[in-house]
């Protein structure tokens, strides 16, 4: 299990980066976002981006077999996604000169970068999301 650490004084109170070893109380505010952070997040956090990337750390795969392995995401959903990450640097398009033509999308060194932090999502989703029972298998409720 991942676990993350934060800087603490002998009191037991966060430093706060960037404010020479000051904790939050003496900087006298609330704690501040990290504007890398943000950004990183809204990006990977995007509607179909996390499980694009899931999928492709298992392998490279060309655009169909990426829409089939990820449930209910249209067509042009996943290319807006993959435009998205391709210019992000995060995934990289390939286009194999067969006939016909096959294009295959893989994730970048920085791409992959993001395995342990999806690995750590995967495990926590695991730990604490339950799975939906298919609605045949669910009990009926009866009306009074």
């Amino acid at each position: 299990m991942s676990r993350i650490y934060l800087p603490i004084d002998m009191t037991g109170a966060i430093l706060v980066t960037g404010h020479e070893g000051r904790t939050m109380r003496e900087v006298g505010r609330s704690p501040a976002l990290c504007a890398r952070f943000h950004r990183a997040s809204e990006l990977i956090g995007r509607r179909w981006t996390g499980a694009i990337i899931f999928v492709l750390l298992k392998s490279r795969c060309r655009f169909a077999v990426l829409a089939s392995a990820i449930p209910d995401i249209t067509d042009r959903m996943l290319s807006d996604r993959l435009r998205e990450l391709e210019e992000e640097g995060i995934v990289e398009r390939t286009v194999v000169p067969t006939t016909p033509v096959r294009v295959e999308y893989a994730l970048t060194k920085k791409g992959r970068a993001l395995a342990s932090a999806i690995n750590a999502i995967t495990d926590w989703a695991h730990k604490w999301i339950p799975l939906e029972e298919p609605a045949a298998k669910r009990p009926r409720r009866r009306r009074a």
